[in-house]
């Protein structure tokens, strides 16, 4: 029987040799490779942190010690190893086990995480409690290179290493974050992998100093000035200087040694970082091969590596060609993304266009007020991004692009639900918080071919434009795309009585399957595309009002501050005297789960859009 079958997580795992622990790595690597296949996840990042996953166990008790793992989606080894193996069938499934670390999943889990850079902080915070508490435990910090990119986790950096706060911050160097790291501090950690000399100095000045009682006491006052030999040789200073001791670079995947310096620095009375190289895919050569692919990848077939579903175009890629056709007729477009350039579609604009495309890192706050810096001396930006990682640059939105009216376009990607990462990543707030802003344009594509229209005008508008669209693409391929955008102006797709639906962006697209449904019942209810969320057609709205029509809205964000909101807020203000309804999602966080069970559970499935509007009929 399999090692991983028959021990009983965490308990068993002290009582494991070094050769166990070896079986234990292969055993782990074969069961994610097999499940995330049939579940899909993220596979790439797991598979790199198995050995040290399993040397963290080896030196800790985590039900006493806590650790925070930066992001999460590196946590299914640590969630096999807390017991929860048997639930991975229902993997990032709707009531099933999430992706990333859970409080409420867990006693094990001391920290919910989901996007990057927040580990020290949330760490610091536990280990500052557990000072003022008295109490008595080890804190551990995992955070990936490229989320070190991010702001926030340098100014933890700097307060952990200010305040001498004990913890361990483990550096898991794979020179990735989704895809290729950028960046100085990216060059900065290259420069320690390869610059071994401080270490092999040391060693060569220890091993030969300790042979006598005259060494060991040169040893004992070469130690005293040991800082000043760290900055002639090696450049980890810049944790040293800041308060933090530097242990490393070290391999991830020896667990012996992994084990070693682990143990070492839980005796350490201050801030230790220890900086470890690991592989992110391995075990699978396919991951090995290409691992931003493997980052987040759907069920796909083991020996092929082949998604079980073919591809379609959706947005990202339709936004992605776009901005490249648009962008070979005006050299002032430019692109910026976040770490994404795949994920967002933005790959053959890099290709194409090199020295008008900018990754900036993890550092969402950065590239938008980069992008105002840009656009205040004559350039078009545009900054493609995952709806949930926007919401991080809201003070930059606010106070860099919209109080000066500066012509950035945000290029708003998996706005909506998105399915299986939960709540972290829903991006079902950015009509919300954008729309409460002054001078912001909020626009969204009804389908696949009208991102091109809308990004056009976007770029030819002199001031700050959001286009928000959706993960995936068309559910129907019936839709004509409007020829012409006009500021403000919403556009009529069916005509039809009593109930008037308004919809935006996808789901326009349900709309009008429920129109088909309710057609067949002898109902014809008028249905608009809502192609302005911001500002709102109030020309229409007037005219609908005036020939009597209850009225249905329906969007792919919260209510609060939506679409509906800015409808429903104007409407009072006048003698409108029907019916109106807002479908959308509750003042809740949306959990995981596929999009389908997602929009029926929250009832923006075309079966109840049409039973609504039978209830507005009446």
């Amino acid at each position: 029987m399999k090692l991983l079958n028959k021990l009983n997580f965490p308990e068993d795992l002290k009582k494991l040799n070094d050769d166990d622990y070896n079986i234990l790595s292969d055993e782990i690597r074969g069961f994610l490779i097999d499940s995330v296949s049939k579940t899909g996840g993220h596979l790439a990042s797991n598979l790199g942190v198995v050995e040290l996953t399993l040397s963290l166990f080896k030196v800790f008790n985590f039900d006493n010690d806590k650790i925070v793992w930066d992001v999460g989606h590196q946590s299914y080894v640590y969630k096999i190893l807390t017991g929860r193996k048997d639930k991975f069938e229902k993997l990032r499934q709707y009531n099933g086990m999430s992706g990333f670390p859970k409080r409420n999943e867990s006693k094990y889990d001391s920290f919910d995480t989901g996007h990057s850079s927040t580990s020290i902080s949330a760490a610091l915070g536990i280990a500052r409690a557990r000072d003022l508490k008295k109490e008595k435990y080890n804190v551990i910090s995992v955070i990936g290179d490229g989320a070190l990119t991010g702001g926030m986790s340098i100014e933890a950096l700097n307060d952990v290493g200010f305040r001498k706060t004990k913890m361990i911050i483990i550096l898991n160097d794979n020179q990735m974050s989704i895809s290729k790291n950028v960046g100085g501090l990216s060059r900065y950690l290259n420069k320690l992998r390869i610059d071994p000399s401080y270490n092999k100095l040391k060693t060569g000045i220890h091993a030969s100093l300790d042979t006598s009682n005259l060494g060991k006491n040169i040893a004992g006052k070469i130690s005293k000035v040991k800082d000043s030999i760290k900055q002639l040789v090696v450049p980890s200073m810049f944790f040293e200087n800041i308060g933090v001791k530097y242990i490393g670079p070290i391999d991830g995947h020896d667990i012996a040694s992994m084990t070693e310096v682990l143990l070492k620095a839980k005796e350490i009375n201050e801030p230790v970082i220890i900086h470890v190289l690991t592989q992110k895919g391995r075990g699978y050569t396919l991951a090995e091969e290409s691992p931003s692919k493997y980052h987040a990848i759907a069920p796909f077939d083991l020996e092929s590596g082949e998604l079980n579903v073919s591809p379609k175009n959706n947005y990202s890629k339709a936004f992605g060609k776009a901005l490249v056709n648009l962008g070979a007729k005006d050299d002032r477009i430019v692109a910026i993304t976040a770490a994404m350039p795949e994920g967002t579609g933005l790959k053959c604009f890099s290709e194409k266009y090199k020295e008008r495309f900018f990754d900036v890192g993890i550092a969402e706050e950065h590239a938008v007020t980069l992008a105002a810096g840009m656009a205040s001396n004559g350039l078009k930006p545009v900054f493609a991004v995952y709806s949930t990682f926007l919401q991080r640059a809201f003070d930059q939105i606010l106070h860099d692009v919209c109080i000066q009216n500066l012509p950035v376009v945000f290029a708003i990607d998996r706005a909506g639900i998105v399915g299986e990462d939960g709540e972290t990543h829903q991006g079902i707030n950015d009509l919300s918080y954008l729309s409460m802003i002054p001078n912001i344009h909020i626009v969204a594509p009804k389908c696949l071919e009208e991102v091109e229209v809308l990004l056009e005008w976007a770029l030819k508008k002199n001031a700050p434009v959001a286009i928000r669209y959706p993960k995936g693409g068309n559910i129907i391929n019936n839709l004509s795309p409007i020829k012409e955008v006009e500021e403000g102006k919403w556009e009529i797709i069916n005509n039809g009585s009593k109930v008037c639906i308004i919809a935006t962006g996808k789901m326009v697209q349900h709309a009008m399957i429920a129109k088909d449904i309710l057609y067949e019942k002898g109902i014809n209810p008028m249905v608009i595309n809502a192609t302005f969320i911001k500002p709102i057609d109030k020309d229409l709205l007037e005219n609908i009002k005036k020939e009597g029509y209850n009225i249905l809205t329906i969007e792919d964000n919260i209510l609060k501050g939506g679409l509906g909101s800015a409808i429903k807020d104007y409407l009072i203000g006048t003698d409108y005297k029907g019916k109106i309804k807002s479908l959308g999602y509750n003042d809740e966080f949306v959990s995981q789960g596929s999009v389908e069970i997602l929009y029926k559970a929250y009832g923006l499935d075309c079966d109840n859009i049409s039973k609504v509007v039978i209830q507005l009929y009446d």
